[in-house]
């Protein structure tokens, strides 16, 4: 049904080597788009990821790039113009927790996952939004927020902070680039079945998993098939939302 739908067009995924990420990335390219996908650290991960994705038929950029230094994401989003010719569609999902009580929590905590989960969504925005401008069919963003930026967890004011963050960055930028045909939209994921999510305190996991009226956590397949849905042209009369995908967590 969704064969090749976005043929001709070219993504970027931050954080695309693992978890949601990479299943973003294999999405967008059995759907025919090129991908382009950062590293901060795994050179040898990033280059079989993009063996898989070219193996798809696609073209597919891999470099290292913390998303966090403006300088860096703006010299990648020009590496990647120049390497596909446009950029059509961008998906903020770089993310880390640094779970503590806001008691216990030291300063560097807050700053690494603010930098990393809000002002890497901003940069990449920020770096993504003129390419995409020259667009003839401007262009799509979506930014993985979470619901612990929509009812705030505990020991997260980090991250709930970051999240809730992303959705403001969502809604503001929607108004400012509507009127150039590009739709910016977030998803607010509950507990999907990550990497990340494993290394939850499994007493913390179980307490959450009892509040989801789904009974289950969901998987990274979903989570990608989500994305792909608010990137397409099905969604193209819907800007400055938040979609929740959470098995009805925070209904």
């Amino acid at each position: 049904m969704y064969e090749k739908q976005f043929e001709g067009r070219s993504a970027i995924v931050t954080g695309g080597t693992r978890g949601i990420g990479k299943a973003i990335v294999l999405e967008l390219a059995r759907r025919g788009a090129n991908v382009a996908f950062n590293y901060s650290k795994s050179a040898d991960e990033a280059e079989r990821l993009r063996t898989e994705v070219e193996g798809l038929g696609v073209k597919a950029f891999a470099a290292q790039c913390d998303v966090a230094d403006t300088e860096q994401v703006a010299a990648y989003v020009g590496q990647v113009k120049e390497a596909f010719g446009a950029i059509d569609m961008l998906v903020n999902n770089a993310g880390i927790t640094r779970d503590q009580l806001i008691l216990r929590m030291k300063e560097e905590d807050w700053d690494a996952v603010i930098d990393t989960n809000l002002k890497g969504a901003w940069n990449f925005c920020k770096a993504a939004i003129r390419p995409m401008m020259r667009n003839e069919n401007g262009g799509s963003i979506v930014n993985i927020s979470s619901i612990s930026g929509v009812v705030g967890m505990l020991g997260q004011s980090n991250y709930s902070a970051s999240k809730a963050g992303m959705i403001g960055l969502t809604k503001s930028l929607a108004k400012e680039v509507a009127s150039r045909n590009i739709t910016v939209n977030a998803v607010a994921f509950g507990l999907i079945e990550t990497e990340m999510a494993s290394e939850m305190n499994a007493e913390y996991r179980e307490k959450i998993l009892a509040q989801i009226p789904l009974g289950r956590l969901g998987n990274v397949q979903e989570a990608a098939e989500v994305v792909c849905f608010a990137l397409s042209d099905s969604a193209r009369y819907i800007t400055g939302q938040v979609i929740q995908a959470d098995g009805g967590l925070a209904m």
